[in-house]
């Protein structure tokens, strides 16, 4: 079994197994940072492709200062957003400077689903909640750095992020017949 070190030093020298070692390593966890900001798998699959163009290419500027996943799922993510630019899909967000936070207990009703049917509710939130959370709450990024990805206000940010939340937990009440 080859090492991560190794890996990379044989990308970088241009060899195809080394190539297809760190793709077939990476690439199912990847796809899956981008099906959940795109609407199907072919979509993804797409955007998958030209991430792996972007690493492949780029590989001679990790500088191994992070980890070389984190690096992969940042372009990943960066190729989402530009794919989802591209198509030039209108994200309605809308514009609140003071968004209230709204988070209840409900006795932990995430234990109750399970991964697959979380996903298929994260994934029928509007393109703007769903891209807010997703950056958020999966991907680990502050308020300032998804505004300026999506080019909108923090505030924006915040209200998305809230009215995602609000989505999802009415979502899971009425998957789980829960009465509020």
């Amino acid at each position: 079994m080859n090492t991560e070190s190794e890996i990379l030093n044989g990308c970088l020298k241009g060899k195809r197994e080394f190539q297809k070692i760190l793709y077939d390593k990476f690439s199912g966890k990847m796809l899956y940072v981008c099906l959940r900001y795109t609407k199907n798998k072919d979509e993804a699959e797409d955007v998958l492709q030209e991430a792996f163009i972007k690493v492949f290419t780029n590989l001679h500027s990790f500088k191994s200062e992070g980890s070389f996943e984190g690096w992969i799922r940042r372009i990943c993510v960066n190729c989402s957003l530009e794919f989802l630019r591209a198509k030039k899909r209108t994200l309605l967000f809308e514009d609140i400077e003071n968004a209230n936070e709204y988070v209840s207990d409900s006795n932990n009703i995430i234990g109750n689903i399970n991964t697959k049917e979380l996903h298929n509710l994260i994934m029928k939130l509007p393109d703007g909640y769903r891209l807010v959370f997703n950056l958020f709450v999966i991907e680990g990024y502050g308020h300032k750095e998804i505004s300026e990805m999506l080019n909108i206000t923090e505030g924006t940010s915040k209200s998305q992020l809230s009215k995602a939340r609000i989505y999802l937990q009415k979502s899971l009440h009425s998957l789980l017949d829960i009465n509020e």
